[in-house]
């Protein structure tokens, strides 16, 4: 929980980030003082919207309307209360446009002319009005919670319109703190006197109709002298600034809301949530959102503020998101949270937090409810990785590798040589997969070979073979060629450096006794050599070899 404006829980640092201010902020201690809950609160709120006040006369809002009223897409218009109609904002003696009591003057002390002051002249009580919808109202009070759609009677009631209940109802909270001197009052039965009604309808309108722009900006420039220097108040409607407390003033100290993301919240309400998105490469941009629930325990009507930190953003965001009270006891909302331009220039995890702050200020609902319920976190995770790099080392980057598969005989059974492709890390478990593609061959590709080919995503190493064919004698020699990329699956995948595998051996025949003309076969023409040269050459030796070998074929 929190207060707008107050000194240090303003620029307070959350886990997630610091809170969200905006150009409607009430001035740095503002409420310092709105600290309490219940009565006290309210008389502190009093104190506040007291202090400096200047007062404008009734007949001012003629001339002060065009400022604060002004329609923010018609320049020169203003926006009327109940139809939200736009028409010109200069006075012209209430043809177009007259002025509304909020709270009816006829159920307030005095009787209003342009020289009133207090609520009858206060421009925070005031709206400029449709002189017939203005008529139509009279003095009836407003109601019923459950009313829904445009404005018009209840019977005994006045029903204001689904864009103007909120602000109503906080224009009469307004007047019953500020003005309560004046013996002013809001009741829940059917008002008689200065009272006026009903409260119920009015705080369950607080809730389903938070503050917008146009009702924010509307106190903002009715106090600023900034923007209002003839007409300005130098004061402002706490309720606006503040609708959360409105429970804490009005109900009673036991607001039993809690909220929570992911999981069961903790006793003190707390919780904790981890959204993990898809890796990118170093330097790239994350992209996307995720969609998150907020969860409420609870009937009673409560705030939330939403926090962005650092590097997240939010589809909601600031203190203005209500949960209005709920008969089930249960309500959640979603919204989208992603990654605000996260710095990716280095490969690790990054995270950014959103937090979530149940801005209740009432203190008896028990542990973890309403004042008492603690922020919840929303963590997005996402890891950045480093290029793949290719290498035939594990230690260092090698793009080539030789290797001499040796000399073996024919037939003999083919040698075979394991090896390693490496993608090299930098930062241990933050590299991208590597893709490897074949690039063509030039040599003895028949005699020489190697199994490996095509690889995706490899992580770490993966052990390969390359093999010399023992069938074809001879010298051999040959080298293959490959193509190195990241992980194409993602879209900002690089093409890294070219990876060469040079592989020689040689396969020598098999020996082959008594064959003395080299055809791998012992037979006549081996007889015929040896015959030939016999007692020059050859003796009864190889004679002896010959015969003892005769008809050998030594061919695999």
């Amino acid at each position: 929980m929190k207060l707008r404006g107050t000194i240090g829980l303003a620029s307070l640092i959350l886990v997630a980030g610091a809170a969200i201010a905006d150009p409607y902020d009430p001035p740095p201690g503002y409420y310092a003082g709105a600290t309490g809950t219940g009565a006290t609160l309210k008389s502190q709120l009093t104190t506040a919207m007291t202090t400096g006040h200047i007062q404008r006369r009734y007949g001012d809002f003629r001339y002060s309307a065009v400022i604060h009223d002004a329609d923010p897409s018609q320049p020169g218009n203003i926006l009327l209360s109940y139809n939200r109609a736009s028409v010109s904002g200069g006075w012209d003696s209430g043809a177009t446009w007259n002025r509304e009591h909020v709270w009816p003057q006829s159920l307030q002390p005095g009787s209003a002319s342009n020289s009133s002051r207090g609520n009858l002249g206060d421009p925070h009580a005031l709206r400029p009005c449709n002189p017939s919808i203005n008529s139509s109202r009279g003095n009836k009070p407003f109601g019923f919670e459950s009313t829904t759609g445009s404005y018009g009677s209840q019977g005994s009631y006045y029903f204001p319109g689904d864009s103007d209940k909120g602000d109503i109802a906080r224009c009469l909270f307004y007047s019953d703190t500020r003005w309560s001197s004046t013996g002013i009052a809001l009741v829940n039965s059917f008002p008689s006197g200065n009272q006026m009604g009903g409260l119920d309808s009015l705080v369950a309108w607080n809730y389903l109709d938070a503050p917008d722009d146009f009702e924010r900006r509307r106190n903002h420039t009715i106090s600023s002298q900034a923007d209002n220097p003839q007409y300005y108040t130098n004061n402002r409607n706490a309720y606006i600034d503040n609708p959360w407390m409105v429970w804490s003033v009005y109900v009673d100290q036991a607001n039993d809301s809690q909220l929570y993301v992911g999981g069961s919240p903790a006793g003190d309400g707390s919780s904790f949530d981890s959204y993990p998105f898809a890796p990118v490469l170093v330097g790239d941009a994350v992209s996307g959102t995720v969609n998150v629930t907020i969860n409420r325990i609870g009937f009673d009507g409560t705030y939330f503020e939403v926090v962005p930190g650092a590097g997240a953003t939010s589809t909601i965001t600031g203190p203005f998101n209500a949960f209005p009270l709920n008969a089930t006891g249960t309500d959640s909302r979603t919204i989208d949270v992603g990654f605000d331009n996260p710095d990716t220039s280095a490969s690790g995890t990054v995270m950014a937090d959103v937090l979530i702050d149940n801005l209740d200020v009432t203190l008896s609902g028990g542990a973890g409810r309403g004042g008492n319920d603690a922020d919840d976190i929303i963590t997005l995770v996402v890891d950045v990785l480093d290029h793949a790099n290719a290498s035939f080392d594990g230690g260092t980057d090698e793009d080539l590798l030789a290797i001499d598969l040796g000399t073996i005989t024919q037939g003999s059974g083919d040698a075979v040589v394991m090896f390693a492709l490496h993608n090299l890390e930098t930062n241990p478990g933050y590299t991208v997969g590597l893709d490897v593609d074949p690039d063509g061959a030039a040599g003895d590709t028949a005699a020489l070979t190697t199994s490996l080919s095509s690889v995706t995503a490899l992580i770490g190493s993966q052990n390969f073979t390359a093999t010399l064919d023992d069938s074809t004698v001879g010298s051999f020699g040959v080298a293959y060629y490959f193509r190195t990329f990241d992980d194409r699956s993602f879209a900002s995948s690089l093409e890294g450096a070219g990876l060469t595998l040079l592989l020689t051996g040689s396969v020598e025949p098999i020996e082959c006794i008594g064959d003395y003309n080299d055809d791998q076969l012992v037979d006549f023409d081996d007889l015929n050599v040896v015959l030939l040269g016999f007692g020059t050459l050859y003796d009864f030796d190889d004679l002896n070899l010959v015969l003892s070998n005769w008809m050998d074929d030594c061919t695999p």
